[in-house]
């Protein structure tokens, strides 16, 4: 599936969602909820992020996405691949650093449809 395709997609989880608005984390998360995207924070770390709730985990969220934006690093994302994959969610948007070879490994034999690059710049 392509950038373009997968953008097509509303309902979003950000991976990484971040209360800091100087955070990749946070601006991802309000771009895509104010470019009409239905979009979930997902961070252990938060009960809230920008006044909606914050999951801790995929499996926690009212809904299950379209896509998840990864924006942790590979070592974290993993847990949170094998997670969506457990879910049977589809397609994964990875930010800069946050692919490498722990989540190769993990999406090799999994379906999940995978694209790398900033969404900050495709939705812009």
């Amino acid at each position: 599936m392509s950038k373009e395709e997968m953008l097509k997609k509303k309902v979003w989880a950000v991976v990484g969602a971040n209360i800091n608005t100087e955070k990749f984390g946070n601006k991802i998360y309000k771009r895509l909820k104010n470019t009409g995207y239905e979009v979930y924070p997902v961070n252990p770390k938060y009960k809230d992020i920008e006044g909606d709730i914050c999951y801790p985990r995929l499996s926690e969220l009212p809904v299950t996405p379209d896509v998840i934006n990864m924006v942790v690093s590979p070592d974290i994302g993993k847990a949170f691949i094998e997670e969506a994959k457990e879910l049977g969610i589809e397609n994964i948007w990875f930010q800069p650093g946050s692919f490498g070879k722990e989540v190769f490994q993990v999406l090799k034999d999994s379906g999940i449809n995978a694209v790398q690059g900033c969404v900050l710049l495709s939705t812009g």
